[in-house]
């Protein structure tokens, strides 16, 4: 294992962070916060110039034939910058068709995905609000020459923005093995969507409602659930490395106020407590890069312990954004709590962060279970 990035995605992170910082500032995440989308279609299709659609898909689908220790390069940034966009959906949805698709789902999908000009999902989660095969309750029963689902999902990013949903059914059996995943077309018949309010206002979420609606199996029955732990591991490491970003942002932006802020004729910084503050959010920043940049890699590499620094990974960082987030309102003081600073924001995003699949208590019973503890 290589414990620095190369000469390249240094340069990718680098890129990165002066597109977003041009295209994507503070102002724009606020206007866009307003915007029923949720997201600027003219930047989006911009990251897809860059390739940071396809950026995990083979070249023969219109990809950059990369790994994952590439992708949370840009994943952080877009945490650093709240960017608002469904890039995680698509990510997610476009990891579902690669992983479990036919050749011919592939190519009519793959391609589309990472040129920008569809948008994929994934709904999982549902009532529970868990991720356990038991708890799916959306079922899948044949008709005519594809399937016809009924159910409800919830939380589902970006849904109102999505061309195409991928769904987690029941189309056999209980547990595991009875679970298969379906492509949904914008607009098909029985699909109702409603936007649900979140605490991050950054991102959009929805409840998705399916009454007798058409879907395409998608690959073969019975893989559904081998599929989305894939795509789940994946997601765990880019959830993690956008908090990462987020967590390294607030606390550069705690330490540039602690040093401005003037009270009693002194710098703030100057106080012991807001340096053990800073001090300890470093601790956590450091750390957080250790674990999410070790997971990114084992994922990529498919190693025996992926499942396991995913979880690790995504209960780490959790806890240190959610922590370092709220540290920087405490070190603003009084204009922490204030609608025009961006604390809240991240605080905002980074409790969005804790909960998606998994809360850190939920991964480290994970962890526990597979360690054998």
């Amino acid at each position: 294992m290589n414990f620095g990035f190369s000469e390249e995605q240094e340069l990718l992170r680098a890129t990165a962070r002066e597109f977003l910082a041009r295209e994507v500032p503070m102002t724009a995440v606020r206007e866009l916060m307003d915007d029923p989308r949720g997201y600027n279609p003219a930047v989006y299709a911009k990251m897809a110039e860059l390739g940071w659609l396809g950026l995990l898909l083979p070249e023969e689908y219109g990809g950059a034939g990369l790994t994952l220790v590439d992708e949370i390069v840009v994943a952080e940034e877009l945490g650093r910058a709240l960017t608002p966009s469904p890039f995680f959906a698509a990510f997610q949805g476009a990891l579902a068709v690669l992983h479990g698709g036919s050749e011919t789902q592939k190519k009519e999908l793959l391609p589309e995905v990472a040129a920008g000009r569809k948008i994929l999902t994934l709904a999982i989660t549902e009532e529970a609000g868990n991720e356990n095969a038991d708890e799916i309750a959306t079922t899948a029963v044949k008709k005519g020459g594809g399937f016809a689902l009924t159910g409800t999902k919830l939380f589902v990013p970006d849904a109102q923005n999505a061309d195409v949903l991928v769904v987690a059914a029941r189309s056999g059996g209980p547990g595991e093995a009875g679970i298969a995943l379906f492509l949904v077309e914008r607009g098909a018949p029985g699909l109702t969507l409603a936007p649900l309010k979140s605490m991050d206002q950054t991102r959009r979420i929805a409840e998705v409602r399916f009454v007798d609606t058409p879907a395409q199996l998608l690959g073969t029955q019975g893989s559904g659930w081998a599929t989305w732990k894939t795509v789940r591991n994946h997601a765990l490491v880019h959830l993690a490395a956008e908090a990462l970003g987020g967590a390294a942002k607030v606390l550069e932006d705690s330490v540039k106020y602690a040093k401005e802020r003037v009270q009693f004729g002194k710098p703030i910084g100057v106080n012991q407590a807001i340096k053990h503050k800073c001090a300890d959010m470093l601790i956590q920043v450091e750390s957080s890069k250790s674990i999410t940049y070790y997971a990114a890699w084992a994922v990529a590499e498919k190693t025996g312990e992926a499942e396991l620094a995913a979880s690790m990974a995504k209960a780490y960082t959790s806890d240190a954004y959610r922590a370092t987030s709220a540290e920087n309102i405490q070190i603003h003081g009084g204009v922490g709590f204030t609608w025009e600073y961006d604390c809240h924001l991240y605080f905002k995003r980074a409790k969005a962060i804790e909960v998606t699949y998994g809360d850190p208590a939920e991964h480290r019973e994970r962890v526990a279970q597979l360690l054998n503890l």
